[in-house]
């Protein structure tokens, strides 16, 4: 394609023809032909990276003002990320004819997956995009981030259209509608799942944080969808952003309205499953669903009412929510013991997270919650301590432990969760946490071990350790 058709400003005349093969803001993947966005990040900037880029072959450079001529084709634009996702949306044109975004702190997982497991109940060929990659009828595509690069989000797009995926899902995350890393797409209905304290090292504050996640509205076409949680403390600033942006509210939740919504009216739990007496559209419905905690209800009513929404049967739909399954390491049941106690692994890294987690599992447990967690490192500092609080009182044995420490002192961030839960059990080696919580198990108990969810690794001083809260739970199960 040439430069001059990916842009609509900001290329000189005598460059429009320059032919560009790839695009990517990353200078180690540049290859002969390539532009390359010299964006600013968090740790550096790209014009560093200029020269690397330029040894690899690149054809053309995009950047903001200030950066020197680089010798090659050169496009300088006002917004750079904008204009780079913009061309990657040019470079990469096709895509699924039905687009949904999610967004929230907690839920957007497990939403667009399980919209994604209606849609093909439904014999619909769908995709979902987000934490845990890429997932198609074709597949898993690792994408590395909630919200990847805009080269990679319209690279997969265009993939996963090519592969024949007519509907797709995917998680908008705070991080990639600020660094419009989404611009381009253009949602059919989006949603929002909650908002709670979460990302403050980057946005440092509420309100920033809350007005990242509004942009989402933006991207829904005029007269789309909006579906929101009811129920989430954040939800009428929501809605009021949807009324501004002209697009059609529908709310999901127990607060729902019954006539206008798609109401939760009554969940009765069962040891691995809990029944939901829905209301839509004023009738009313029974569904069985297979999974446990008024969480993940809520999580499977928002994508059920996305597809509702969006012009499914509702048969289809409530016959899709009781064949759904679990996503991978969100309230994912590991195992259980021989005596009947019931272990979990979910990714809850927030204090709402976690307090939702535990309070969800009581009405599935007879016994004891016992909770195994800890916090990451380089992130959020304030949020140690009132996760400690959370587990002091929510769970009846809290362990607190090592998550991805990162770059920082272990004992360090274990000392300020502990501040929050000063009775708790402190085992440094989360291996040895989890060994310890399923050693101690009677039965009726639930072990809820949170954090890390889906993640293989734990991150240690810049290295990636293989590890997986699942196998080292399983383990212990059988020994």
């Amino acid at each position: 394609m040439k430069l001059g058709d990916l842009f609509e400003v900001g290329v000189s005349a005598a460059v429009r023809d320059v032919e560009i093969t790839g695009l990517t803001a990353d200078s180690r993947k540049v290859r002969p032909g390539f532009l390359f966005a010299a964006l600013q990040g968090a740790a550096a900037h790209g014009r560093d990276f200029i020269p690397q880029a330029l040894a690899n072959g690149a054809a053309a450079v995009l950047s903001g003002d200030g950066v020197q001529d680089p010798g090659v084709a050169h496009v300088i634009a006002e917004e750079p990320r904008r204009a780079f996702a913009l061309a990657a949306s040019r470079f990469y044109p096709q895509r699924p004819t039905m687009l949904v975004g999610v967004t929230g702190t907690n839920g957007k997982s497990s939403t667009v997956d399980f919209l994604r497991q209606i849609w093909a109940s439904a014999g619909k060929r769908a995709a979902s995009l987000g934490t845990l990659g890429a997932i198609g009828p074709s597949g898993v595509i690792d994408l590395g981030h909630t919200t990847p690069d805009p080269a990679a989000v319209h690279a997969t797009l265009s993939a996963l259209a090519a592969d024949g995926v007519t509907h797709a899902a995917m998680e908008t995350s705070s991080h990639g509608l600020e660094q419009h890393r989404v611009d381009g797409v253009s949602f059919d209905a989006g949603a929002f799942t909650n908002l709670t304290q979460d990302h403050l090292d980057y946005h440092q504050d509420m309100q920033a944080y809350r007005a990242a996640k509004l942009k989402l509205w933006a991207l829904v076409k005029q007269g789309g969808a909006a579906v929101i949680n009811a129920d989430a403390e954040e939800g009428a600033a929501f809605e009021s952003g949807a009324a501004v942006c002209r697009l059609n509210v529908l709310l999901c939740g127990w607060r729902a309205p019954p006539d206008a919504g798609l109401k939760i009216s009554e969940v009765l739990p069962h040891p691995a499953s809990q029944t939901l007496d829905l209301i839509w559209r004023g009738e009313e419905v029974k569904v069985e669903l297979p999974l446990i905690g008024e969480f993940q209800a809520i999580n499977a009513v928002t994508a059920a009412a996305l597809a509702l929404t969006l012009g499914e049967k509702p048969e289809a739909v409530w016959a899709g929510m009781a064949a759904l399954k679990p996503v991978k390491g969100r309230m994912e049941h590991v195992g259980a013991s021989k005596i009947g106690a019931h272990v979990f692994v979910d990714y809850a890294h927030t204090p709402d997270g976690l307090d939702v987690l535990l309070r969800a599992a009581r009405p599935h447990a007879p016994g004891r919650i016992i909770a195994v967690f800890g916090c990451g490192g380089d992130r959020d500092t304030d949020k140690r301590a009132k996760m400690g609080a959370v587990a002091a009182r929510q769970a009846d044995v809290a362990i607190v432990t090592d998550d991805n420490p990162r770059g920082e002192d272990p004992a360090a961030i274990r000392k300020q969760i502990l501040a929050g839960c000063p009775d708790a059990m402190e085992i440094g080696d989360r291996a040895e946490a989890i060994q310890k919580a399923v050693a101690m198990l009677k039965a009726g108990d639930a072990l809820m071990i949170a954090g890390k969810g889906h993640e293989t690794g734990q991150i240690i001083k810049g290295v990636v350790h293989p590890f997986s809260d699942q196998d080292v739970a399983k383990k212990a199960l059988e020994a």
